[in-house]
């Protein structure tokens, strides 16, 4: 299943009871991709952003599973300041910041190496060199089996991968950034802190690019796809995205699926691996269900279609 579970509620928001039955059901359908970080879910009052970690790394141990399972979890956007609900105190990704946070993510995981692990956010005060070397440290002493840079300029990005490249360094070899069927008006920007939308010159670099793949995070939009009491973020007010919804509706209805399902499918077609947030069990359904749902050309077309 080339879906990634968002597992931010996971130990809060959902407790560890649901969160369990959540992961045994993604798991039971052929699931294995988890996504989290060392600061979920720290904006949320009494949470410090150890309990999306705890809680996977619970279950593993629960399930004696953790060999079936690929964890991805990131370093750089925990604060330092007890109580912080921004980023103003951003651990960063200086190498002692990463050797830190690698410690405590293992360490609340219950494991002793991460198959996928990110930049969370980009630290221009820190040398590229810096943090790509301690990058490769984590991989040299097998704690991290591959790296991605999430939230980053497409020139960051192809400027990081070059230095690691030189040097004989574990490079990036996935980005995540934020993505969904409908497109932004060009120049505007999310109202969350610290997201950072995909750009028609970011898909443009990860086809030229073959060993590189994009996980996309918020893909069905707060749920606003579906649910009316969700409105659809500004940044998508023009009148294309009319033009998309209706097609996504249509091709939605002769499939008998629902847009969220077309939207999962749609991405996964173009080898993306969609980030499926999730704290109902309705929820997981749906994203199992996109799974299995097939576009063929005619319809890839028609979705592509509309600007």
């Amino acid at each position: 299943m080339n879906i990634a579970l968002g597992t931010i509620h996971f130990g809060t928001g959902v407790d560890l009871k649901d969160t369990f039955a959540i992961l045994d059901r993604f798991h039971e359908a052929g699931g294995t991709m988890l996504d989290t970080a060392n600061n979920y879910p720290f904006w949320v009052e009494g949470c410090t952003g150890d309990e999306s970690e705890q809680a996977i790394g619970a279950w593993m141990a629960a399930r004696g599973n953790r060999d079936e399972i690929f964890i991805s979890t990131k370093a750089g956007a925990r604060p330092t300041v007890p109580g912080d609900r921004t980023l103003d105190s951003a651990e960063g990704l200086s190498a002692p910041a990463i050797a830190r946070a690698a410690e405590g993510s293992l360490q609340r995981l219950g494991t002793d190496y991460v198959d996928l692990y990110w930049a969370h956010i980009e630290d221009r005060s820190v040398p590229l060199e810096e943090t790509l070397g301690a990058f490769n440290e984590l991989a040299v002493q097998g704690k991290v089996r591959a790296l991605g840079a999430s939230n980053v300029a497409t020139w960051r990005l192809d400027r990081g991968r070059n230095i690691s490249l030189a040097r004989g360094w574990m490079p990036y070899t996935y980005v995540q950034l934020r993505h969904t069927y409908l497109r932004p008006r060009p120049l505007t920007k999310p109202a969350e802190a610290g997201h950072r939308l995909v750009t028609d010159e970011l898909l443009d670099y990860l086809a030229a690019e073959q060993d590189m793949t994009l996980w996309a995070y918020n893909t069905l939009m707060f749920g606003a796809y579906t649910r009316p009491d969700r409105p659809i973020s500004e940044i998508y007010d023009h009148p294309g995205t009319t033009r998309r919804l209706a097609v996504l509706h249509d091709v939605a209805n002769e499939l008998g699926a629902t847009a969220n399902q077309v939207v999962l499918a749609w991405m996964m077609a173009d080898g993306i691996v969609p980030i499926v947030g999730v704290s109902t069990m309705a929820q997981v359904e749906e994203a199992i269900g996109a799974a299995d749902l097939k576009l063929d050309p005619d319809l890839r077309a028609r979705l592509d279609t509309p600007a």
